[in-house]
């Protein structure tokens, strides 16, 4: 344990993929980090989510750091991984690169300040749940957009005698429903997850919905070792890949748009990416699935024909897989699934959509769920996979952040829409990074390619500021302002209540990112140094 009122070059909050890779890639220059993380063990958001069925959404050979130390001497041994297996990830990496020796952990970072003393020295001061102050040149922070946990405010949530969690706070010894009635509040990825394992254990489930999810077949399988060697032989080629697509997947839009070939070429193609499973049908499609309304049109109706298929109760079909489309497909970070719409064929698991009049959820009883007029459902235990506060959150829970003018980053971005200059810097906080957070590619994109990115342009950033005798360096308000853009989806953050409904993720794609960050990086642009 470091001393009192400790002393770095830097200070990391998190240590998820981010913080990890940050760590490394400064620490190997000679920089000396520490990180201060608030859960017991390194994997950010794969630490923290245990329930059942949690899985990466991203094939594991480029769901991982590019170091060849630690991508050599590892191996996935399913397409689509487990949270365990992601734990075990982990592992190795602090194995092979030692990062645990720089970690404090169930250390939280309450408050963190940028210091003028009269002497004219600039310093970040962090101020830690232990009542430490540490002092940096250098803040980066690494808590990642899903940190957050979000559970919405019901009438009677503290009276409810069973089994309570949310997906991101499962009990570590999970919980048993076997023989038991549930529910499921929520359908996004974990809500996708808990459904499929506890359909086929529980008594009785019910499930509600308040927004559809338009998953995709995650078509899973493990690997053979002949093609666990293959792709370690391939790695280094495919990280270099990785960065030079769109989102940081390996897929590759088709060269035509949807009604420049014929319709039965145009379903074979759907058929075929469907089949394929994972990102697939979205990012391998037509090049104007997500410029023409017309061509997104015509891959939900394939979706939608696929998925009603599927779905022996034609009310449950309209319920899930709508004819028409309650948003363009792709428009929102599809989920992948196995057997989720099959569950609700199965004469235990019913499903409540809460948007029909007369159905919300009205309050949570003592020993169950009262829907407004259409009766009540006993449950031993309830899962909110109700999401986080995306993308601000897991910054504006720090209290204590504030920038040089004396507001907090909470209040500063309740009353005004989050700022971030090239998604990495922030105006009134010179010298502190965000990485995999608001207004980067994040949400869109592969996160270990996003953030190896965003690491070497902060990594570079520093090192161009030291070796040119710069003190600090914050960006303008006009820089911040002019990066923003529009986009109507779930990291605008529409799920919880009275956020301010703005752009959180940057649309253009990781090469034209990267292009922009170095363009700022090589005059400065947009920035005030010192």
């Amino acid at each position: 344990m470091p001393t009192n009122n400790p002393s770095y070059d830097i200070v990391i909050i998190g240590a998820g993929f981010s913080g990890v890779n940050l760590l490394y890639s400064l620490r190997k220059l000679g920089y000396t980090c520490r990180i201060y993380e608030s859960g017991t063990d390194l994997g950010g958001v794969w630490h923290w989510n245990t329930y059942p069925g949690c899985r990466v959404d991203t094939p594991g050979f480029i769901y991982q750091l590019s170091i060849p130390e630690v991508s050599e001497t590892w191996s996935f041994t399913e397409k689509y991984p487990p949270a365990e297996e992601l734990r075990a990830y982990f592992t190795h990496v602090d194995q092979v690169l030692g990062i645990k020796q720089d970690v404090d952990f169930e250390m939280t970072v309450t408050g963190a300040w940028y210091d003028v003393n009269a002497e004219g020295k600039r310093k970040w001061r962090i101020e830690t749940g232990d009542g430490r102050v540490t002092q940096s040149q250098f803040l980066i922070s690494c808590v990642g957009f899903a940190a957050e946990p979000y559970v919405p405010e019901f009438q009677g949530l503290e009276t409810f005698k069973g089994e309570v969690c949310h997906s991101a706070s499962w009990p570590k010894a999970g919980i048993d429903v076997k023989g038991k009635k549930v529910a499921v509040i929520g359908t996004g990825a974990s809500g996708v997850q808990i459904v499929q394992s506890w359909a086929k254990q529980a008594e009785s489930l019910v499930v509600f919905q308040r927004t559809r999810n338009l998953a995709l077949p995650m078509r899973q399988h493990t690997f053979p070792v002949t093609g666990l060697n293959a792709l370690k032989e391939d790695a280094p080629l495919t990280f270099a890949q990785r960065e030079k697509t769109f989102s940081g997947y390996l897929d590759q839009p088709s060269p035509h748009a949807t009604f420049d070939v014929p319709s039965e070429k145009r379903e074979a193609l759907f058929e075929d990416l469907y089949n394929r499973g994972g990102f697939a049908f979205l990012l391998s499609g037509y090049s104007d699935l997500l410029t023409n309304e017309k061509a997104n049109r015509q891959a939900y109706g394939f979706w939608a024909k696929k998925t009603r298929a599927r779905i022996a109760d034609p009310s449950r079909r309209d319920i899930l897989a709508p004819l028409e489309p309650p948003l363009p497909i792709g428009a929102k970070r599809s989920c992948f699934e196995h057997d989720y719409y099959e569950m609700f064929n199965r004469p235990n698991v019913d499903l409540v959509n809460v948007r029909e009049a007369g159905h919300g959820l009205a309050a949570i009883k003592p020993h169950g769920d009262e829907i407004q007029d259409s009766g009540f459902y006993p449950v031993d235990a309830i899962a909110f996979a109700t999401g986080f506060n995306s993308f601000t959150g897991s910054l504006t829970r720090i209290a204590g952040l504030r920038n040089t003018y004396g507001t907090s980053l909470a209040d500063e971005w309740g009353n005004n829409g989050a700022s971030a200059y090239l998604g990495m810097t922030c105006k009134g906080y010179p010298n502190m990074f965000l990485c995999y957070a608001v207004h980067g590619p994040t949400a869109l994109s592969n996160g270990p390619a996003s953030i190896e990115m965003q690491s070497r342009w902060i990594v570079d950033a520093i090192q161009k500021m030291n070796a040119t005798g710069l003190i600090s360096m914050e960006p303008t308000k006009e820089a911040e302002r002019n990066w923003k853009a529009t986009a109507d989806s779930w990291w605008i953050g529409a799920n919880i209540p009275d956020k301010k409904r703005e752009m959180l993720v940057f649309p253009g794609g990781l090469p034209l990112y990267e292009d922009l960050c170095r363009k700022a990086l090589q005059n400065w642009d947009g920035f005030i140094i010192q």
